[in-house]
């Protein structure tokens, strides 16, 4: 494809449509904001280990339950004793700064930890998703026959379950003690399972559009041009196809990360993603479900952090969307 275009009588670069596209996207307020949130997500969680050394002095799995602390000249319990066993709330200690959970845990420090994990799983799990569905997509609709009968089985396959269901099957499944699969390691408590599950779970929401552009690309004059020119089918597809879908590779994912962020939260709610006790947001929330009446900040403070990151990663990738395609509304 050529380089450059002309127009009124000077060359304009390939790369003008894609800086268009970012000043279309940085006039609008909503979503750069979404991303400037984003990012002190992820900033806050890559400084836990800080917060946890130099503020908290203790680390997220480090039981306190006999803890005491100073307020107003008082020494008050990080948990109360019998019969309520209530743990310290937000804003009462500055050790405490979120409050603590009922096994005297600092809540704040968790959290933080928990901000890392549901984040390597989202955006690892997404990688994968967006690479699978590529390769898959891709190969696909550009070779059609025989192996575009198979990948469509695959996508209905997968299709055809409940999400959560077949993560749920999936992560039980995988769950093998001792399974090493050279730097990847797949036992109960590894962070990997949870990544590799969702990552396959939503391959067919990237790889169904994917194929689709890839098939109408596939009948595309400089695609013709580029046989015509003696090119493999590995190069078309890599140097003509795939820069054509950036756009909408663009677009997903913002979307992908935030649905695998809210996928991985459900999992470990449900007791086959990330492991006690080691922190993530949705095992935060179902440690805090037993104690709800007397600590509800054990619940809504991760469900906060939840809503947060996949409100601006969605409104986010919304203005992503409408930068790239001006004129639909």
């Amino acid at each position: 494809m050529p380089a450059e275009a002309v127009l009124g009588g000077r060359p304009v670069p390939a790369t003008a449509p894609w800086r268009a596209t970012l000043r279309r996207l940085l006039r609008q307020r909503t979503a750069v904001a979404a991303l400037v949130v984003f990012a002190l997500i992820v900033a806050a969680a890559l400084a836990a280990p800080l917060y946890a050394h130099h503020v908290a002095g203790i680390g997220p799995t480090t039981n306190n339950t006999t803890g005491r602390f100073k307020r107003g000249g008082k020494v008050l319990d990080v948990v109360s004793g019998a019969p309520d066993y209530r743990p310290v709330g937000p804003g009462l200690s500055r050790r405490y700064l979120l409050g603590a959970d009922k096994n005297g845990r600092d809540e704040a420090v968790r959290l933080l930890y928990g901000a890392r994990n549901s984040l390597f799983v989202g955006l690892v799990s997404a990688a994968i998703t967006i690479g699978l569905a590529l390769a898959l997509g891709l190969s696909a609709g550009y070779l059609r026959g025989w192996w575009d009968a198979v990948v469509r089985t695959v996508f209905d396959l997968l299709w055809s379950f409940p999400a959560l269901l077949l993560g749920i099957a999936l992560s039980t499944s995988l769950a093998i003690d001792g399974l090493h699969l050279g730097p990847v390691s797949l036992d109960s408590g590894s962070l990997w399972i949870p990544t590799l599950v969702i990552g396959v779970l939503f391959v067919p929401y990237v790889g169904r559009p994917v194929r689709g552009q890839a098939l109408a690309l596939r009948e595309s004059q400089f695609v013709e041009a580029a046989i015509a020119q003696g090119l493999g089918p590995a190069r078309i597809v890599i140097f003509e196809l795939l820069p054509n879908l950036a756009s909408t590779l663009v677009a997903f994912v913002p979307l992908v990360v935030a649905t695998n962020v809210l996928t991985e939260a459900a999992l470990s709610f449900l007791g086959v993603g990330v492991q006690p006790p080691d922190p993530s947001w949705g095992n935060m929330i179902v440690e805090g479900v037993d104690v709800i009446e007397t600590a509800p900040h054990l619940t809504i403070v991760p469900g906060i952090a939840i809503t947060l990151t996949v409100l601006s990663l969605n409104l986010f990738g919304e203005g992503v969307r409408r930068a790239l395609d001006p004129g639909r509304r």
